[in-house]
């Protein structure tokens, strides 16, 4: 199957994927269409109300997690309804995850890229919370997510160790990242390099002078 693969996340930064080879995997919904998509990772109890309310549409195959899976324990008719799009369903949690809840999207679809398919280099676009303060995405544009100060803290003080425990896991595995914002405020072991731009392509984005997160505007989000 190749050794690449280039997941594309839900945060501002995701607009420094453009088209490249290698297998393309996305969280959720992306701001964009992505040509030649071979799935889309889905964790959240949320996202399976928005697809079942019919407030979004996520054409193709799926790859889910735990909650997607109780929800179709619940909902049999909605299990039916979306069992063809279902690749699979991923259950794995590693031990430096506390629970479901805190393993987020991101954290699944890169754990399943590395530990599944076994992708040698991992392109990262769009995980600003890696590096910044910032934890809006895509899916505030259909679904209600509190990102102030305080929800934003408990959010980064789980998910970033998360990410630590990604990293040196899979040792042998290469992770780039793409971001131009920040630092990293997770430590990096040597198989994580972070680029500022993508072939001369940078993400899109525009901040207030004080630093502080904007809501997610998916115009301000360069197309792939």
């Amino acid at each position: 199957m190749g050794d690449v693969a280039h997941l594309i996340g839900n945060g501002k930064s995701s607009g420094f994927y453009q088209h490249a080879k290698g297998l393309k995997i996305a969280c959720n919904l992306p701001p964009f269409e992505v040509q030649n998509l071979y799935t889309t990772v889905m964790v959240d109890f949320k996202m399976m109300n928005a697809i079942h309310k019919q407030n979004i549409t996520v054409p193709g195959d799926w790859v889910l997690g735990a909650r997607p899976h109780k929800w179709m324990e619940m909902k049999n008719d909605f299990y039916v309804k979306y069992s063809k799009q279902i690749k699979e369903f991923y259950l794995t949690l590693p031990k430096y995850a506390a629970n479901y809840t805190d393993f987020n999207c991101g954290h699944m679809a890169t754990h399943w890229i590395a530990n599944k398919l076994k992708r040698k280099e991992i392109h990262m676009y769009g995980f600003d919370s890696i590096f910044e303060f910032d934890t809006t995405s895509m899916s505030d544009t259909f679904m209600e997510s509190s990102r102030d100060n305080l929800n934003t803290q408990r959010l980064t003080s789980k998910w970033r160790p998360i990410w630590h425990g990604i990293f040196n896991e899979f040792k042998d595995t290469q992770f780039i990242l793409y971001h131009d914002v920040g630092k990293s405020q997770v430590p990096l072991p040597k198989n994580v390099e972070v680029r500022d731009n993508n072939k001369g392509r940078r993400a899109k984005r525009t901040r207030n002078k004080d630093y502080k997160p904007e809501p997610f505007d998916k115009s301000k989000v360069s197309d792939a």
